[in-house]
């Protein structure tokens, strides 16, 4: 057990991180929390690792019955998540933080769209899933655990990143980076249209 144990966690563990891709995400998160106070941004951070991490869990876990049982597929979460994704990235654009309406969303940024869809996105939800299949519940747990910690750890860096912009230079960026996460969101719903017309 612990030799097969040995194999698979290195495995498991490279696959999950590749497919979440935090450092990828930083842009993101400079542009959703720049106008955040530091403690509002360890808040968002706990909050993100804490929904990465549940999520991750439950697909791992449970994911592949409660997908067959409500009839969903994993390419309509990915639809979804891009359309979030898109909704999110016009607001940034227009009003440079996250509001919908008069009510400031900037606390539930670590849900979405961090936690989901980019962090624990469609991809990653697939990998558990396989994993678990693969490798069983012990490896596939011991995973999710470690990639959660180096995300955190890479969350909570950007800190300095925030310092050397500045308020001007934060603004900026976050028009910046609206544009690249609306790609991320177009991306997302191709990729999820492409894969359900070819299961047809």
């Amino acid at each position: 057990m612990i030799p097969d144990i040995l194999v698979g966690l290195p495995k498991a563990i490279i696959t999950l991180f590749v497919v979440i891709d935090p450092i990828a995400c930083v842009p993101v998160i400079i542009a959703l929390t720049g106008k955040m106070e530091t403690k509002q941004k360890k808040s968002i951070s706990n909050l993100t690792i804490i929904t990465v991490a549940i999520l991750l869990f439950i697909f791992a876990f449970v994911g592949t019955t409660l997908l067959s049982t409500l009839s969903i597929s994993i390419y309509s979460f990915m639809i979804a998540g891009g359309v979030l994704l898109f909704l999110v990235s016009m607001e940034l654009l227009t009003h440079g933080e996250w509001k919908f309406g008069s009510q400031n969303l900037q606390d539930e940024s670590g849900i979405v769209p961090l936690a989901f869809p980019l962090l624990a996105g469609p991809g990653a939800l697939t990998t558990v899933m396989l994993s678990f299949e693969t490798y069983g519940p012990l490896v596939t747990g011991l995973s999710i655990i470690i990639v959660s910690g180096i995300t955190y750890a890479i969350l909570r860096s950007v800190e300095p990143i925030y310092r050397f912009l500045g308020k001007r230079g934060s603004m900026i960026v976050t028009r910046i980076f609206a544009i690249i996460i609306a790609a991320f969101a177009v991306q997302f719903v191709i990729d999820g249209i492409k894969q359900i017309f070819s299961l047809n």
